[in-house]
């Protein structure tokens, strides 16, 4: 009896719930149609609001929101089969994207409904003009055939077509190929805010930014198209690129404080044959190279690494500067102090005028007798070297000697003498080797008629003194021969 009582106090207590849930689901389910019922209803009247759509398509055309007024066109003609201005519409934002297929479709389905339509068929030969001038962009710009590739962009493509991405994109890759580079990343600035994901335009951008110079920013932008896609070719190469040669510049430069030259102009050369056409950053390379090179003393290499930083930038202080050292090198006194008049010009670098100092008096040096040269002998030569090569010119040259040319060996025989007599002699050819004018010098002159010479360095010092053609050839005798066996 108790059990019985059990069981049916359980039954009761487990319909009461069904009851409940009952209940509670049929309260959830009228919330929802009433709350659901207004938004479906909306939605419903406004897919089948064909002309509602078509007047916000054209509302979006005004403002060149092509991709939404092609979206509401769609579906008004889903809506509406037989709204023909829809196909027309959807036909001209087509042909603006460069959709020439579908857009021609487009036109001729608005001309089924209203044939013979001089604008549908004003547009439609729009279309063909554009389509046809795209094509013979590419091809011009696969030639090589820049400017006229440009010309069909600009004043015919873009005219028709202005959303075409296409177009845009040549048009950025025949910049770059002009080295228009700040044009190209205006240009590929107006394509990335259509679509901030634009593979092809970031790494255009990116290349914008790179042959300007402007590493950190071309980085970032190879970067995030590399978010986007991790195996884009095109984009890896140039991100790995750009690093390594970020990498060997500063090696090159490293080295070169270091005072590792000879490792610095390796480093230099190869950085700058990573992308020979980086003129941007490659005049700073060649000025590094420059640099080094007139460091070790190699003239002509220095030369030639600084005109090519010269002809990227004909107005780099620098390398003007450096170019007159390495001129320095090769004795070309002249064009040193022209290179270097130049600079100082316009820097008060203390450096640069205290290297025209020197090449000014190279350069006046170098328009005075070269002792050394007449000798043959270097400017570090000894005593002993410089008297040796007297005494073999000194032979060589005596008039006596040369009877066939006895005028030629009187005026070299003087100037051997003359030459002797200044690099004999310690502190004369100290003060020549200062730069001083020793033309007023006895013997300085590098002609003859002198009484005093010397046995060499300064000893002692004897006079002679004749009269007359006879006593001119004694002089000559006595003076070699007292030079040569001193």
């Amino acid at each position: 009896m108790d059990l019985c009582r059990v069981w049916s106090g359980m039954d009761f207590l487990a319909w009461r719930g069904m009851a409940y849930t009952l209940l509670l689901l049929n309260f959830v389910f009228a919330c929802q149609l009433l709350l659901l019922q207004p938004l479906v209803s909306a939605l419903d009247g406004q897919s089948v609001d064909a002309a509602e759509l078509f007047e916000r398509a054209s509302q979006s055309i005004k403002v060149k929101r092509y991709s939404d007024a092609l979206d509401d066109l769609n579906a008004a003609i889903e809506a509406d089969p037989a709204l023909s201005e829809a196909y027309f519409r959807r036909a001209t934002v087509l042909r603006h994207f460069c959709r020439y297929e579908d857009s021609e479709n487009s036109y001729q389905k608005y001309l089924e409904f209203k044939s013979g339509d001089s604008n549908a068929e004003k547009e439609l030969s729009q279309l063909h003009q554009a389509r046809s001038s795209l094509e013979t962009a590419s091809t011009l710009y696969e030639s090589n055939d820049i400017g006229k590739a440009l010309e069909y962009v600009d004043k015919v493509v873009l005219v028709f077509s202005p959303a075409c991405s296409k177009a845009k994109l040549l048009k950025v890759k025949l910049l770059m190929v002009s080295k228009d580079f700040s044009a190209a990343i205006s240009e590929t600035g107006y394509i990335l805010k259509e679509d901030e994901n634009n593979l092809e335009a970031l790494l255009l951008r990116g290349r914008a930014y790179y042959y300007l110079a402007d590493h950190d920013v071309a980085q970032r932008h190879y970067q995030k198209g590399l978010r986007l896609d991790p195996e884009h070719s095109e984009l890896k190469k140039a991100y790995f690129g750009l690093k390594k040669l970020l990498k060997k510049t500063k090696s090159a430069e490293d080295n070169a404080n270091k005072g590792k030259l000879r490792v610095s102009i390796e480093d230099y050369k190869a950085a700058i044959a990573m992308d020979p056409e980086h003129t941007a950053h490659n005049v700073h390379l060649y000025l590094g190279l420059c640099k080094v090179s007139v460091r070790l003393g190699r003239g002509k290499e220095g030369l030639d690494s600084c005109n090519e930083a010269l002809n990227i930038d004909p107005e780099l202080i620098e390398a003007l500067h450096q170019r007159g050292e390495a001129k320095l090198l090769l004795e070309d006194w002249e064009g040193a102090v022209e290179d270097l008049k130049q600079a100082a010009q316009s820097s008060q670098d203390m450096e640069i005028h205290e290297s025209l100092g020197r090449a000014e008096k190279a350069l006046k040096m170098s328009k005075r007798k070269d002792w050394y040269k007449i000798l043959g002998v270097s400017r570090t030569a000894s005593i002993s070297e410089i008297k040796k090569a007297y005494k073999k010119l000194a032979l060589q040259w005596h008039p006596d000697k040369n009877v066939g040319n006895r005028e030629e060996a009187e005026n070299k025989f003087r100037e051997i003498a003359a030459a002797y007599e200044i690099l004999g002699d310690d502190d004369k050819r100290a003060r020549f080797d200062r730069g001083e004018d020793l033309e007023d010098m006895g013997g300085g002159g590098g002609g003859g008629g002198f009484n005093p010479f010397h046995g060499g360095g300064g000893g002692q010092q004897y006079s002679f003194h004749f009269e007359g053609r006879f006593s001119r050839w004694w002089w000559w005798f006595w003076r070699f021969w007292f030079l040569t066996w001193t």
